[in-house]
Formats: structure tokens, sequence, C-alpha cells
């Protein structure tokens, strides 16, 4: 049996597949980073355990961000450049509150994201079509892991992986990133998040 004309059309759908992409350099992706002032997206979260939930991401560099999820869920998650508050959304009690710089997610909030500094990037590779780049706080490894996910030509963040310093994973999948947007810096204040979640009543008033 001639092995060759069996082969032939295996190469030619080989060839048909989108050619392994240059991995994007860490310059690169700090500058994208950088310019990412503001943005809104819809995002599906995986969870440690298996769990998914759905809702929208609002980001302000330096520092802020916002997780919406969607109902029934109704958490909240407010980083406010200081800060990190974790809504339990079955619950009238304050936030569960930790230091922004304690989590991986300081690395992309960070007021200036440099990928090159040393130690910061434990892992930087191409993976097809897409550039995966792990980082850590240099000083402080113990707090946790953040793996990002690019994609070039333009270059765009697609997805995360964080690592916490329990060992636990949660993946963020984001959908298309809507940038330049005025979010007001209310959407970030955790006191009045609080506020509003604790006494709704008297929110609703003001």
């Amino acid at each position: 049996m001639r092995i060759a004309p069996l082969l032939a059309p295996i190469a030619a759908l080989m060839m048909a597949l989108p050619a392994q992409a240059e991995k994007l350099p860490l310059t690169e992706l700090s500058r994208y980073l950088n310019s990412l002032t503001t943005a809104q997206a819809e995002f599906t979260q995986v969870n440690a355990d298996g769990t998914i939930a759905t809702g929208i991401i609002k980001i302000s560099r330096p520092g802020k961000v916002r997780f919406e999820y969607a109902p029934p869920d109704k958490s909240l998650v407010l980083a406010d450049g200081q800060q990190v508050a974790i809504y339990d959304p079955k619950s009238n009690q304050p936030p569960e509150v930790y230091p922004l710089n304690r989590t991986p997610l300081s690395v992309i909030l960070a007021p200036n994201v440099n990928l090159s500094q040393a130690k910061m990037v434990v892992a930087h590779r191409e993976d097809g079509p897409t550039t995966k780049v792990t980082a850590q706080d240099p000083q402080h490894p113990e707090y946790g892991k953040i793996e990002m996910v690019f994609t070039a030509n333009p270059t765009e963040l697609r997805q995360w992986v964080i690592t916490d310093d329990s060992g636990s994973q949660t993946t963020m999948i984001l959908g298309e990133l809507n940038k330049g947007l005025r979010l007001s810096a209310r959407q970030f204040d955790i006191n009045e998040a609080t506020d509003r979640r604790t006494n709704p009543a008297g929110a609703a008033n003001r």
C-alpha cells in the first residue's frame, strides 16, 4: 500500500491551520496593560470547585476593579486601589476585606506594570495563537500568582488564572473589552457599596 497518497489530505489540513503565533515580548505586554486605563467586559468565571459564574467586570487603572455577578448570584467584588472587598450576597454584613497588594490581581492593576522586572515573570510562552505569562509579586511570591493569556494583532488580554496562597485556582474568561469608558469613581467605593448593602433603605433615600 502506498502511504503518500493517504497522508496527502492530512498534510493539506495541517497547512490550512493557522500558524503558531510568535510569542509577544514582555515589553509589549507591559505597554498594553499600562495603556488599559478603563475597560468593561462580560466575564465567565470558573471556580476551583468547578462551578461557573458570569457577570460584568469594570476596570479603572490603577488599582480599581469591580466584578458584578449576574443574578441569581448577586455577589460583588471591589478593589478601590488599596483594598479588595468581597460581598456575600446572602448576608447584609460588611464584606471581607484584604489588602490589594496581597492579591495576584495587583500585577494587572499596578500604576506601572513592568513585567520585565526581575523575578516577576516565572513563565512566558506561546500556546498556539496565544501568549501566556505567569507573574507574581517578586518580593512576596507566597501571595500567589496570575497567569495571563493574550492574543496578538492587536494585543488583547483574553483570560487569566489566579492561583492564591492556598493553591486554589480561579479562571476568568473575558469577553470583548470595551475600552476608554467614563467610569464613575463611586462604582469602586467600598464604603458606599457597603452602606448600600447593609442599609439599602437609607441608601435609596439619599
